[in-house]
């Protein structure tokens, strides 16, 4: 406190200067409309610029909650497209609910091995079971394989042992997709007939021949296609619409008329 008291009684000449300057520009921005108007001015400037910096860092930080508001919105309109249900009377148009969609954020991702997986925050205690079907918003990502309490792990399209039914959806012939491990970007449609007539852009789409994944979503389209000689199939490529390198946010399917399916089969099969 001796040393604040001494120092401004040592400097009392620049803090008398400080003090009448401050009182002068007092009176001149107060009587002058001039000065003040400008004062006023300046001072929005600043407080505006400093209020938008303001907003952009806060607006950032709710980003995070903004995704995962509308990855749920868009869970509840998949869960309310045709695909997700079960026509029971054709008839009538008796419709039940087969396929809930449960949004969920990927944490880690590989495009570049052979054998491909991602793991996704949502596990047991969010209603996750293994083998349930994975997508986004542009087609299909994987399969869940394992489950924990938290997390799930999901064997990506990008996997060498994962094949998928999947149809060309302008004729709705069906084939086996799998990944050709070469690019991220690309796989190989197998089994269609050279018979069948299709076209570089035809669109690949599941074909509902499981208990994964409902009919119709969207996989990729032809990019190029031959027929080998002595061959009575298509060696057909198609390039994937979802870039696997870019993807946040999927879509956990829920079949809940799964064990009913299954049930049915097991039955049919030991007959």
């Amino acid at each position: 406190m001796k040393n604040i008291i001494v120092f401004i009684i040592k400097n009392k000449s620049f803090f008398l200067f400080i003090l009448l300057e401050t009182i002068s520009l007092f009176f001149v921005f107060n009587n002058n409309y001039y000065q003040k108007s400008y004062y006023i001015s300046s001072t929005n400037n600043i407080t505006g610029y400093i209020y938008k910096i303001s907003s952009n860092i806060s607006g950032y930080f709710q980003l995070k909650q903004t995704n995962k508001t509308l990855a749920r919105e868009n869970a509840k309109l998949l869960s309310l497209k045709k695909n997700s249900f079960l026509i029971n009377n054709k008839y009538d148009s008796i419709y039940k609910q087969q396929y809930l969609y449960i949004p969920a954020r990927i944490i880690s991702n590989t495009t570049n091995k052979r054998n491909n997986y991602l793991m996704l925050n949502k596990g047991r205690n969010s209603g996750i079971k293994k083998d349930m079907g994975v997508v986004c918003q542009n087609g299909v990502i994987g399969i869940v394989k394992d489950v924990s309490d938290n997390f799930s792990s999901v064997i990506s399209i990008l996997h060498s042992k994962l094949k998928i039914s999947a149809a060309i959806k302008k004729n709705n012939q069906i084939g086996t997709l799998e990944w050709d491990g070469k690019n991220y970007r690309t796989g190989v449609l197998n089994y269609i007939p050279t018979h069948v007539n299709i076209s570089v852009g035809d669109t690949i789409i599941t074909s509902g021949y499981s208990f994964i994944f409902p009919k119709g979503i969207p996989i990729g389209k032809i990019s190029k296609f031959k027929i080998k000689k002595g061959k009575n199939f298509y060696d057909i490529d198609i390039i994937f619409f979802t870039d696997y390198n870019k993807i946040s946010y999927v879509y956990i399917i829920n079949n809940i008329l799964k064990k009913e399916q299954l049930d049915l089969q097991t039955k049919s099969q030991n007959e």
